[in-house]
């Protein structure tokens, strides 16, 4: 088996909260998931990504997952290195599991989006079951890999070590 290196300054980041069964708890979920992320250097394109897909799983525990007087668990397993993140959400309800596959949603209606938007946004998900009773949803998101101190960074244009001009506008003197 073979089995990656981590880069020297570099870590995994993990990030596990517990959170009411409730609008509120959903929406908390997100927040935190978005001030760990930025806090732990995450790209802004990430970070959204991730903000969606917390908060699209997050609903649904509160929606179908929710046992009265039973919370939700929120997990960010964040890898610079490896240009990934994990982002599992498990409830108290084993028995409803989602399809593995989205399907085709009223247009005109207003639910029965979210998976949907996880597919497009995640790398791939899953749901296993959370002990004893429950359920988790993973899904992995990629993101650019952290750059070790002192990498070179590509030119930005085709090559060309010219600087940078600002476009020419009309009516005045090109720079």
């Amino acid at each position: 088996m073979n089995q990656a290196t981590p880069h020297v300054g570099t870590s995994v980041g993990t990030f596990t909260q517990l959170l009411s069964s409730t609008r509120r708890g959903a929406r908390l979920a997100r927040l935190l998931a978005v001030t760990e992320l930025r806090s732990r250097g995450a790209s802004q394109d990430l970070t959204d990504r991730a903000a969606l897909v917390v908060a699209e799983l997050a609903a649904n525990a509160v929606l179908h997952g929710r046992v009265p007087g039973r919370c939700f668990r929120l997990t960010l397993t964040f890898d610079p290195a490896a240009g990934r993140l994990s982002i599992e959400v498990s409830d108290a309800r084993g028995d409803l599991r989602p399809l593995s596959r989205p399907t085709d949603t009223d247009p005109l209606g207003t639910t029965g989006r979210g998976l949907t938007l996880v597919t497009a946004l995640a790398d791939h998900w899953d749901c296993v079951p959370y002990p004893p009773s429950g359920k988790t949803i993973r899904a992995v998101l990629s993101c650019p890999r952290a750059k070790s101190p002192g990498t070179p960074q590509p030119p930005l244009s085709g090559g060309s070590e010219a600087p940078l001009r600002a476009p020419a506008t009309p009516g005045l003197p090109p720079q």
